[in-house]
């Protein structure tokens, strides 16, 4: 019987296994790790089955099953996993896993084809691949998250480091712009504003960096040297985390006898398992993350700013705030990749709040122009 409500749910229900399946499709393109590779195959598989489930559901209830292709969230996803690596893109994926875990719970169709306990797996191994889980044991948890925890967040950075530099900068242009002074000393205000800016978050993402690699060589220092001189009490530590991570004791000592037995892996399984700690990464070179961080700020910094390169005047400041809507705009969309929001609804918000600051500081600007004056 045709039931539009139910129809509507469960074409929902399919596009969101359809764009899945798409994605996991690329990340297993994408992934070096055959291992690895081959989960993103099964996970692939799994959604695809689902869609199956929904496009039986659909023909029960009188509609018809056209053919659906993956939304642009999933292609952009898949494009990102595709030109810059899986790592990229993984806590987007888990994060709408997570996020998306329970949708199945109150729907009496998935619940009896047992969907929603495979949605829960899906979550818990996205969030362990993710290097944002303690949920997988031993050697297989650490190898996950030496290869993706130093990825962590990249996506997510590259946005707002763009958009630090564009809102920021925005208003300061705005701000001067409000004084009611000429193109050429808002055009040298911008050009200083994203230096000065670049500069002062590079310096700052290279002491972060440099202190937690700091932080993190005096942590496995001390466990090396507790290693050395209480093996007994580093051993029982182990066995502890192994039994809290779910094995019985006797498999949970003897794991941790044989890692500990071996000194050139011991303090490297102690740091992984006790500290979490990546002793091949330490957080990553300090170096590349304030080049990054250089680079992201300048690009989001430079919206605002080269429209003073080529026009003047009322006209400049137009086509300033006009580029500097638009960019905001598109960062607002791709803040959607991983809060899960509507595109369209992060973008109005994203361009409201940008917009909102650049307005306080034009207001600001010209009362003090005029005090000034």
């Amino acid at each position: 019987m045709d039931d539009p409500k139910a129809l509507r749910r469960y074409r929902a229900n399919l596009q969101g296994e359809v764009d899945g399946a798409a994605v996991y499709a690329a990340l297993a393109k994408a992934e070096a790790d055959p291992k690895l590779a081959e989960v993103y195959r099964r996970l692939a598989a799994v959604e695809r089955a689902h869609g199956e489930f929904w496009r039986k559901q659909i023909r029960a209830a009188g509609g018809n099953v056209e053919k659906l292709k993956p939304s642009m969230r999933a292609k952009l996803l898949a494009w990102l996993a595709g030109r810059f690596g899986p790592a990229f893109v993984l806590p987007a994926v888990a994060a709408g896993e997570a996020r998306d875990s329970g949708a199945y719970d109150s729907q009496p169709e998935a619940v009896s084809a047992g969907l929603p306990a495979d949605e829960r797996s899906h979550a818990r191994l996205m969030e362990a691949v993710a290097g944002t889980s303690g949920g997988l044991a031993g050697p297989t948890l650490a190898k996950l998250e030496g290869r993706h925890r130093g990825g962590g967040n990249t996506l997510r950075a590259a946005v707002l480091g763009a958009n630090d530099g564009l809102v920021s900068n925005t208003s300061l242009v705005m701000g001067v712009a409000g004084a009611a002074v000429n193109e050429h000393l808002l055009l040298l205000t911008g050009l200083a504003g994203l230096v000065a800016g670049a500069c002062s978050m590079a310096m700052g993402e290279w002491l972060s960096v440099t202190s937690s690699r700091e932080l993190y060589q005096s942590q496995i220092a001390t466990e090396a040297e507790e290693l050395r001189l209480v093996p007994d009490e580093e051993r029982e530590e182990l066995v502890l985390i192994y039994q809290a991570k779910g094995l019985p004791e006797p498999q949970a000592r003897a794991l941790a006898e044989r890692l500990l037995s071996d000194e050139t892996t011991a303090l490297d399984t102690l740091a992984r398992e006790e500290l979490g700690i990546d002793p091949d990464e330490l957080g990553g070179s300090a170096w590349a993350a304030a080049g990054w961080s250089f680079l992201l700020f300048s690009l989001g910094a430079i919206v605002p700013v080269a429209p003073f390169l080529f026009l003047a005047g009322k006209t400049a400041i137009i086509a300033s705030l006009t580029a500097s809507g638009v960019a905001l705009a598109l960062i607002g969309a791709g803040t959607s990749l991983f809060t899960g929001r509507s595109a369209l609804f992060s973008a109005l918000r994203q361009l409201g709040i940008g917009l909102a600051a650049a307005g306080v500081t034009y207001g600001a600007g010209a009362l003090v122009g005029g005090a000034v004056g």
